[in-house]
């Protein structure tokens, strides 16, 4: 797809951060209500050793020289699976659509270089986006996933920091062990979850950004009898709302009220540090009981988020 005259693309550089994450933001105002981004998650994105900027970022300026749209893409697995993402506001379809030829080709050439005869792209958009999904379809993309953004108002009244079950302890990763511990029980009681990466310690610390990350607000649970089982990682991610980005309890240990306690846990303690909200996000299709647990607790869907998929040869 050609690039529609007047406009020009060009890739990203350290200082496009503020410019970037206002983009970010409008986009996500418009789909979800809300802005999340931060400067700085933009600004560590944008330093990352393992994207290069000149090939992996693309900007889309208007024939006004207004930021229209912002492309990322990023090899993670060292393999066939590359992972693109694409922020355009309404009305931009044509210049999208020349961002997708520059994002697709780029992801092939990614894979290939992995030495994959094949690239299995995927994209996250909210589920009622501001682009166009069925000129994806024209492309050959398609909609592999749905998942479920939850929320619930939390107050120290409501909320009160439960009991553990019986024989259970928490403790938080200040430490570097425990923060070691955290990971491996996060490869362990995900594994079988879709779209599922194993990721070694260092990869891991670097994806979730690490430096950023209040280590008192991460937990792992010990079971008598059978040690660590549980762990819980949370975060901020609006001055009002905490987020629960891993709630994980090993096959050996479910069934004992250990999930909700966590949950509950993960209530009380941001409920305490004066959030008025808590989210999380659940596949759709998770077959360990989680989508059921959230809603017992209260927690109702607040947007949607789907996975599409497109698959390239590379050669």
């Amino acid at each position: 797809m050609a690039l529609p005259d007047g406009m020009t693309v060009r890739p990203a550089a350290a200082g496009d951060a503020a410019a970037v994450c206002a983009l970010l933001n409008q986009v996500d105002e418009m789909e979800t209500g809300w802005a999340e981004t931060e400067p700085g998650e933009v600004e560590s994105e944008l330093g990352r050793p393992d994207v290069d900027l000149a090939r992996d970022t693309w900007l889309l300026h208007d024939a006004d020289g207004q930021l229209v749209g912002y492309g990322v893409v990023r090899d993670r697995s060292g393999g066939e699976r590359i992972d693109l993402d694409q922020y355009l506001l309404p009305g931009q379809l044509a210049g999208g659509l020349h961002l997708f030829d520059l994002m697709e080709a780029r992801a092939a050439e990614l894979a290939r270089r992995n030495g994959a005869d094949r690239a299995v792209l995927h994209l996250l958009l909210n589920a009622e986006p501001t682009t166009d999904t069925d000129a994806m379809r024209a492309r050959g993309w398609r909609l592999a996933r749905r998942h479920h953004a939850l929320r619930r108002d939390v107050s120290p009244e409501t909320d009160p920091l439960p009991e553990p079950p019986a024989g259970v302890r928490l403790r938080d990763c200040a430490r570097e062990q425990d923060r070691r511990i955290a990971h491996r029980l996060l490869q362990r009681t995900f594994a079988e979850h879709y779209d599922f990466k194993p990721r070694g310690y260092e990869q891991w610390l670097a994806d979730i950004n690490a430096d950023t990350v209040d280590w008192s607000r991460v937990w792992v649970a010990e079971l008598d009898g059978q040690g660590d089982v549980g762990v819980l990682r949370t975060g901020v991610r609006l001055p009002t709302l905490a987020w629960a980005f891993n709630i994980g309890v090993l096959p050996a240990a479910r069934g004992r009220g250990l999930g909700g306690y966590l949950l509950r846990h993960f209530f009380a303690v941001h409920a305490a540090d004066g959030r008025s909200a808590v989210g999380l996000g659940v596949d759709t299709e998770n077959a360990t009981g989680a989508p059921e647990l959230y809603r017992k607790h209260g927690m109702e869907v607040d947007f949607s988020v789907d996975t599409w998929a497109l698959v390239l040869p590379t050669s």
